[in-house]
């Protein structure tokens, strides 16, 4: 996995940004927790996501949203 987090690549899914790795598309993680369902519940619906892309995700997410607060 090197650190990877997130691929875009034309070639899969059109270019919808997944977990590096596999086809899985971020926003499935997303709507997961919209909709009341834990991290571990995503994962086993998902094996080839790794807990470890998750977290990094989520945190990447809180730094993104920290910063738009930090810039209005």
């Amino acid at each position: 996995m090197e650190g990877r987090v997130i691929n875009i690549d034309p070639e899969i899914l059109g270019g919808t940004p997944v977990f590096y790795g596999t086809r899985v598309p971020i926003k499935n993680l997303f709507d997961y927790l919209e909709n009341g369902e834990t991290i571990d519940y995503f994962l086993d619906d998902f094996s080839g996501v790794q807990r470890e892309q998750v977290v990094k995700l989520l945190e990447m997410s809180k730094k993104m949203a920290d910063i738009q607060l930090m810039v209005r």
